[in-house]
């Protein structure tokens, strides 16, 4: 934002130019602060400036808009409500351009950086512990993860490339298929005491994750194993706490093999009953254009990540 108030900013086309209505930093700034403080004189201690400078910054800011933002009552100031609105959203942006401006500092010099949007439990017990083999293969590309809970449109997300589960959302992007995600009862060995057969399973404790409620029941109908009562248990919202509980012996959870075969090598947890082999998702590689017209390091993060979850299926 420019500091001047009003300032013109060409764009692309110079036979159209817009006029962009823009208030001065400062004064949204200063502004930001009042509204969050409740007080010119707070603001004015937070942003080292006098409570008279804060107070002629709010009113410029007034006048450039024509709307009166805080009600004066004495030597207290109280938001007015479309002040209230006008203050979230300035907060709002104001944050955006934090970050972002951090996020450029950030950049490697002399490197590039790509930024992939994932599932979180997918990131932290599949891709990150893989990542450090990227990395040794390609030391000036610098990897971004985030967490995205649901698909979404890839172009104008400011991400590269997401890894997700496929979804008729993805439509008009393009998708590889990575890893099938297949789902086996785990538990910790000390509860297998007494046997290790499909009645234990029955009496064990069953953990369930909060987004799929019936997959002991599906697991049970494919499988052919009796559960009395398959729904009851305690609920998780993520698949890494399903393991973690397991792992602590709570009780057996339905989770993605590929999740835990760590465990299961190790013999932290253990796994012998049947997979339910229906009850599964496909992790995919999703971008916005083919991986031939990628930029270089989308294409070198996307044979990658292909070829790890290659030697993950064939291992």
């Amino acid at each position: 934002m420019k500091d001047q108030a009003d300032r013109d900013v060409p764009t692309c086309n110079a036979s159209r130019p817009i006029r962009r209505r823009i208030p001065s930093s400062s004064a949204l700034m200063a502004f930001e602060a009042a509204a969050r403080h409740g007080s010119f004189a707070r603001a004015a201690d937070e942003l080292a400036l006098t409570e008279g400078a804060i107070s002629r910054q709010i009113g410029r800011l007034e006048a450039f808009l024509g709307v009166t933002l805080f009600e004066r009552i004495g030597n207290r100031v109280r938001l007015r409500p479309h002040g209230e609105r006008y203050a979230a959203q300035v907060r709002e942006s104001l944050d955006r351009l934090d970050r972002d401006s951090q996020y450029l500092m950030g950049q490697p010099s002399g490197g590039v950086s790509l930024d992939i949007a994932t599932v979180s439990t997918f990131a932290m017990r599949w891709l990150i512990p893989r990542l450090p083999r990227f990395q040794r293969k390609h030391p000036n590309i610098l990897v971004h993860l985030a967490d995205r809970v649901e698909p979404f449109v890839l172009v104008g997300s400011g991400f590269d490339a997401a890894i997700h589960f496929e979804h008729p959302a993805w439509t008009g992007m393009r998708t590889y298929p990575l890893l099938h995600e297949t789902l086996v009862p785990v538990c910790h060995p000390q509860l297998l005491k007494g046997g290790a057969d499909t009645a234990t399973l029955d009496t064990l404790p069953r953990l369930h994750r909060r987004q799929n409620p019936d997959a002991w029941q599906r697991y049970a109908q494919e499988t052919g194993i009796a559960l009395t009562s398959p729904a009851t248990g305690a609920r998780y919202e993520l698949h890494a706490m399903l393991i973690e509980a397991a792992l602590a012996g709570l009780g057996v959870a339905l989770v993605p093999r590929l999740y835990v075969e760590s465990e299961l090598t190790q013999g932290r947890l253990v796994a012998p009953w049947p997979e339910g082999r229906t009850i599964a998702k496909t992790f995919c590689l999703v971008l916005p254009e083919p991986i031939g017209l990628s930029g270089a390091p989308v294409q070198a993060f996307a044979q990658w990540v292909m070829d790890e979850a290659k030697a993950t299926t064939t291992a």
